[in-house]
């Protein structure tokens, strides 16, 4: 019979199965964008931004953090790096949303893909950190790959370093911001609306904007994005308070897996033999890095 489950293994647990959610929902997501493709990104991207301060906002509020907010807001020395970190996400969500809606499902997955490796390497170059020789090893690895695609393709796959570089540089910021992620969001959204809002009236005003012009179900869709935006953001929240920093970077694979299996299954993109090879290098790297955290986690226990 086994022993009854702990409240700590219970809060594990739930962890667990919320970030399992944040990643299979970022994961499945590109489903969500390619229904909108007859809408141009910055479009979506504004509508998002707008959308998600909504949701946001009653968050906030409920969690008593307004406040906190208000004060980022007013403080000239955290306007600067949460704006950096809004414009670093800004761009990565303009370049996934873009990248998915013209057929680059495959190589959005990669960029994703590389973002372990992209923190390591900007912990060695901009924290200093020391790196073992196993992660320059899964570096080097990662690099063979992406220049095999160069080769093969005759140009760098600029989506997916894009994608891993934005969404690394975000990291970074957001590992220097003393908010909490839900807060730190809020600021984020906030500072970029005039710009979001100023989009939405300017396509409005050109007669090229979506709202009052797409049928019922697109409209339903382009209202949701700011549930479709926070929705796994808060589960990864939730998530990662609870569980081990080494399980977090273990589920975090789900999300570029997913968008690979629906980048060649779903929306049939090429996936040449040459293609996997350069993978196969990126994935050798993954498995590398990944089994060095795990025997650096183990020996730390020790």
């Amino acid at each position: 019979m086994n022993p009854p489950a702990t409240p700590a293994g219970n809060e594990a647990r739930a962890g667990a199965l919320a970030a399992c959610g944040a990643y299979l929902l970022w994961g499945l997501v590109p489903l969500y964008w390619t229904r909108l493709h007859g809408i141009p990104a910055l479009e979506l991207i504004a509508h998002r931004f707008v959308w998600s301060l909504v949701v946001l906002l009653a968050l906030t509020a409920r969690q008593g953090d307004l406040g906190t907010v208000w004060a980022a807001c007013r403080t000239g020395r955290s306007l600067g790096p949460h704006l950096l970190s809004a414009l670093l996400l800004t761009g990565n969500w303009l370049i996934y949303v873009w990248g998915v809606n013209a057929g680059h499902v495959i190589e959005t997955s990669l960029g994703y893909f590389l973002v372990p490796l992209v923190n390591v390497a900007a912990g060695r170059f901009v924290l200093h950190e020391h790196l073992r020789r196993t992660q320059w090893v899964a570096i080097a690895s990662a690099a063979v790959g992406v220049g095999l695609m160069i080769a093969q393709a005759g140009r760098p796959p600029w989506i997916a370093l894009a994608l891993a570089a934005t969404w690394g540089g975000y990291g970074l910021m957001r590992k220097r911001s003393p908010l909490a992620a839900l807060p730190a969001l809020t600021v984020e959204t906030l500072l970029l609306l005039p710009l979001a809002a100023g989009a939405l009236v300017w396509y409005q005003l050109a007669g090229q904007g979506a709202l009052g012009r797409v049928d019922g179900p697109t409209h339903a869709l382009l209202l949701s994005a700011g549930v479709i935006t926070t929705i796994p953001l808060l589960l990864f929240g939730y998530g990662a308070r609870r569980i081990r920093l080494t399980t977090l970077g273990l589920l975090q694979y789900l999300a570029p897996s997913l968008q690979l299996a629906l980048g060649v299954w779903v929306y049939r993109e090429p996936f040449t033999r040459e293609r996997a090879l350069s993978f196969a290098f990126i994935w050798a790297a993954l498995a590398l890095y990944t089994a060095d955290n795990l025997l650096a986690t183990r020996r730390a226990r020790a």
